[in-house]
C-alpha cells in the first residue's frame, strides 16, 4: 500500500510548523487491529469510516452555515437593507480575529493546503485545522462574504481522516494514503456527487491516476454521500434543467461560451492573482481589516441592488438555469461575483472558490445562450443548457480541472 503515490525522499521533508508539531508517529510495519483482515481490506473498512466521519461533519458545516446566513442576513437577503450591508463587515473582523489568534492555518481555500500537507509533510493534517477551518468558514459564508463551502470541506475530510490514522499509529507512508481518501469524502459530502467528488480527488489532489487507492477513495465519497442524504435529503445543490437536442447551428455559440469562459476564468485568476501579493505586503496590522473591509464592500454590492453575490448563491445558479433572469443581468451577476469572490479570497478570509466559479460560469452561459436566443431564436436551446454549459466551462477553466467539469 506505500507505493500507490509519489513518495518523497525523507531527507528533503521539513519539519512541520510550529503549531502541527504534534508527537512524532510511530512507524509500524503492521497495524495490530487490522491482524484479522488483509491490508487491503482494511483500508476498505476505514475508508467507510472516514466517510462517515466526514459525511457527519459536513452535514454540521452546511448547517451552521445556514443558521449563521439567517441569523445575520435573514431568510433571503433584501437590498437597501443595513443587515446585508454590516453582516460581511462583522463577520470579516470576526474572522481576522480567529485566524490571527487561533487558526492560522485555516487561510485558503483548503485545496492547496491538503496537497501541501499530503506531499510535504505526509498527510499531516491537524485536527485542529478542521476545526477552524469549520468554525471560520461557516461565519464568513453564512454573513455573505462570496465564498463556497467545497473546498473547506475537502480539508475537514483530509483533517478527519488523518487524525484517525494517528490515532491508529500509522506509519508515515500509510497516513498519506488517507489524506486523499478524507478529501474525497469531505468533498462528496459537500457536493452530494460523487463521481465529481473522485474524479478532482484524483485529478487536482493526488495528480494521477493511482489504481491501488481508488477503491477506498470511491467507498469514503459514496459513504459520505449516503450519510449527508440521510440526514439532508437527496435534493441536489440546484436542479438541472431540461435539455434540448443539439442543433448544429449551435455550434459557434458553443464557441463562442467557451472562449468567453476562458477570458472570464483568466481574469478571475489574474484579478486574484495580482491582488494577493500586495496585501500580503502590507503591514501585519492591516490583516484584521482587510476581511472586514473585503466584507463592507461585498455588503455595499448587495446594499444597492444586488445581495445575488453574497454566500455560495446555488439558490440563483437554479434560477440562472431556469431563465429567471435577463442576459443582462446575468452579465451584472457574473461582474459582481467575480468582483466580491476577489475581494473576499485576496482578504485571506477561509472560504472555497468551487462555488464562485459555479456561480460565473452559470451566468455567462445563460448571457451567451440569451444573447443568441434574442438575435437568432430559431437556432438557439434553452438558456438553461447553456447555463449548464458554462458552469463546466468556467470549472475547467479556473481550476483546471477538465474531468471533473
Amino acid at each position: 500500500m506505500t507505493d500507490f503515490l509519489p513518495t518523497t525522499p525523507a531527507t528533503s521533508t521539513p519539519s512541520p510548523p510550529s503549531e502541527i508539531s504534534a508527537p512524532k508517529i510511530r512507524s509500524h510495519r503492521h497495524f495490530s487491529i487490522a491482524a484479522p483482515l488483509s491490508e487491503e481490506r482494511f483500508f476498505l473498512v476505514l475508508a467507510v469510516f472516514i466517510g462517515i466521519f466526514s459525511g457527519l461533519a459536513v452535514v454540521c458545516f452546511r448547517l451552521a452555515i445556514d443558521w449563521t446566513r439567517i441569523g445575520l442576513l435573514g431568510p433571503a437577503p433584501e437590498p437597501h437593507s443595513l443587515r446585508v450591508l454590516l453582516a460581511p463587515f462583522l463577520g470579516g473582523l470576526l474572522v481576522a480575529v480567529l485566524v490571527i489568534h487561533f487558526f492560522p492555518l485555516v487561510r485558503g481555500s483548503g485545496v492547496n493546503q491538503t496537497k501541501a500537507a499530503l506531499y510535504i509533510f505526509n498527510g499531516y493534517i491537524p485536527f485542529r485545522t478542521a476545526v477552524g477551518k469549520f468554525i471560520t468558514a461557516a461565519i464568513a459564508i453564512g454573513s455573505g462574504h462570496s465564498l463556497g463551502p467545497e473546498d473547506p470541506s475537502l480539508q475537514i475530510g483530509a483533517s478527519i481522516a488523518s487524525a484517525l490514522g494517528r490515532r491508529m499509529d500509522f506509519s508515515r507512508d500509510k497516513l498519506r494514503l488517507l489524506a486523499p481518501i478524507g478529501a474525497a469524502a469531505g468533498l462528496a459530502a459537500a457536493f452530494n456527487a460523487p463521481i465529481s467528488a473522485v474524479l478532482f480527488v484524483i485529478e487536482e489532489v493526488i495528480g494521477r491516476w493511482s489504481a491501488g487507492i481508488l477503491g477506498s477513495v470511491v467507498l469514503a465519497a459514496i459513504s459520505s454521500v449516503v450519510v449527508v442524504r440521510g440526514f439532508l435529503g437527496t435534493q441536489p445543490l440546484f436542479r438541472i434543467p431540461p435539455l434540448t437536442v443539439f442543433r448544429p447551428g449551435e455550434l459557434l455559440a458553443y464557441i463562442v461560451l467557451g472562449v468567453i469562459g476562458g477570458f472570464g476564468a483568466v481574469i478571475f485568476a489574474k484579478a486574484i492573482g495580482y491582488l494577493r501579493p500586495r496585501l500580503r505586503r502590507l503591514p501585519a496590522s492591516t490583516q484584521y481589516l482587510q476581511p472586514a473591509l473585503a466584507g463592507l464592500l461585498i455588503g455595499a454590492i448587495g446594499y444597492l441592488g444586488e445581495p445575488q453575490v453574497m454566500g455560495a448563491g446555488y439558490e440563483y445558479i437554479d434560477q440562472a438555469m431556469h431563465d429567471q433572469f435577463t442576459w443582462k443581468l446575468l452579465l451584472v451577476f457574473a461582474g459582481l461575483k467575480i468582483l466580491a469572490t476577489t475581494l473576499s479570497f485576496v482578504s485571506g478570509t477561509p472560504g472555497g472558490m468551487f462555488a464562485p466559479a459555479l456561480f460565473v460560469g452559470a451566468m455567462l452561459g445563460g448571457a451567451v445562450g440569451g444573447v443568441e436566443r434574442h438575435f437568432y431564436p430559431h437556432l438557439t436551446g434553452t438558456t438553461g443548457t447553456y447555463a449548464l454549459v458554462g458552469v463546466g466551462v468556467l470549472f475547467a477553466g479556473f481550476l483546471r480541472a477538465p474531468m471533473t467539469s
